[in-house]
């Protein structure tokens, strides 16, 4: 069963010929992967495992998956988008298929010419992420024909949701909560890292989410500090912090939640303290997410914050990010960023250091909808836990 509903992949297939006629190209070539599955699931609902791929979506007429032979039984079945073409350069290096049709670019480009399509220009997405096999062959297959880069304005397609986006977000933020009191109830002196996530992780599945958006992350005291630490076997001790956080997928799409907890149950003086900076700093960014306002200004309340307490040097990521495909997807709202903040975008504050003599790495972190008036929180429990 696909993710992605008829409605939402039509729209999304007329935004991007919206690009093609706008820059006059004639087709658009997609490329993605399952370490860079965002381009390609907004448009399918859909990744292949093992192999590569990419959507050709032509000015008019159906669009087409070109990837592997072992993927395409899959994406007939679950991809909104199911013409199919299979390439060497997608498939497993070294496998063989011998009742798979197997083709060449030089003989897609043929079939697309002898179907009266005109190829003069092509916009390329994501060709900075491709293998320079995958790049050379398209180049070389495509003998005579343009090649112009629109991975900005592709992705720019992702900026805002739709209110069809926005409503797997929340729900993919409704199984974070429930992820966090699994986790939170897992954690205890004596139990590994590896518990705690596994109960994090089974109560996404078991619920119903499609996937998540990174490995559950759990790092106890010291191993806190290597920022996105996926857990291990290390067991937890008494009086110790732990930071988790998880990202649970529904139709795709991610939610998350971040805390650091105590594994003895209650907080030290100064662990209690170190928390209230990091919620400080989430109220001061809280408050700038406000329609029209830059990462320059989200950003500067919460990094002047941390300059006045002695943390700046500890400080490895900026404040707020959007969600979507990806938990951490652009635009970014870093103390550089240029990208104004819009109604219809998801936004997580996500606030965090690293490498404290003492307190070692922390992060707190949940998710907003920016509405006309301002944020609306995806998890009011969360909101509600780090802003009081």
């Amino acid at each position: 069963m696909g993710y992605l509903e008829e409605k939402e992949k039509d729209a999304r297939l007329s935004n991007v010929r919206g690009i093609l006629a706008k820059k006059g190209l004639d087709a658009a070539l997609v490329y993605y992967d399952e370490f860079n599955i965002g381009n390609g699931w907004y448009l399918t609902g859909w990744c292949p495992q093992f192999e590569s791929g990419a959507v050709l979506i032509p000015k008019a007429g159906k669009p087409m998956l070109l990837g592997g032979p072992e993927s395409e039984p899959f994406a007939k079945l679950d991809s909104a988008i199911t013409e199919t073409r299979n390439f060497p350069v997608f498939m497993v290096p070294d496998e063989e298929y011998p009742n798979a049709k197997i083709i060449d670019f030089p003989t897609l480009f043929r079939e697309l010419k002898g179907g009266g399509k005109r190829l003069k220009k092509i916009g390329i997405v994501g060709g900075d992420r491709m293998p320079a096999a995958c790049y050379r062959q398209i180049v070389e297959g495509f003998q005579g024909v343009k090649l112009i880069d629109i991975t900005q304005e592709f992705v720019s397609l992702r900026y805002m949701k739709s209110r069809w986006e926005l409503n797997q977000i929340r729900a993919a933020f409704a199984l974070a909560d429930t992820c966090y009191d699994s986790m939170k109830r897992a954690i205890r002196p004596g139990r590994t890292e590896i518990e705690v996530a596994a109960a994090g992780e089974y109560a996404a599945r078991s619920r119903g989410a499609s996937g998540f958006g990174f490995s559950a992350i759990v790092g106890s005291g010291p191993r806190s500090n290597a920022v996105v630490p996926t857990a291990s076997a290390k067991k937890l001790k008494a009086n110790e912090l732990v930071m988790i956080g998880i990202a649970p997928k529904v139709r795709g799409y991610a939610g998350v939640v971040g805390d650091s907890l105590p594994v003895s149950g209650k907080y030290t003086r100064k662990q209690a303290d170190a928390i209230e900076h990091l919620k400080e700093v989430f109220r001061l960014t809280k408050a700038q997410l406000v329609p029209g306002n830059t990462g320059k200004e989200i950003d500067a309340p919460g990094r002047a914050y941390f300059k006045k307490h002695g943390l700046l040097k500890y400080l490895v990521c900026p404040f707020a990010h959007t969600i979507g495909l990806h938990e951490a997807e652009a635009p970014f709202f870093g103390p550089n960023g240029a990208d104004p903040l819009k109604p219809g975008m998801a936004v997580c504050i996500d606030i965090s250091f690293f490498g404290h003599p003492e307190w070692h790495g922390l992060r707190i972190e949940t998710g907003y909808e920016i509405t006309a008036k301002g944020p609306v929180p995806f998890s009011k429990k969360m909101d509600r836990l780090l802003t009081s």
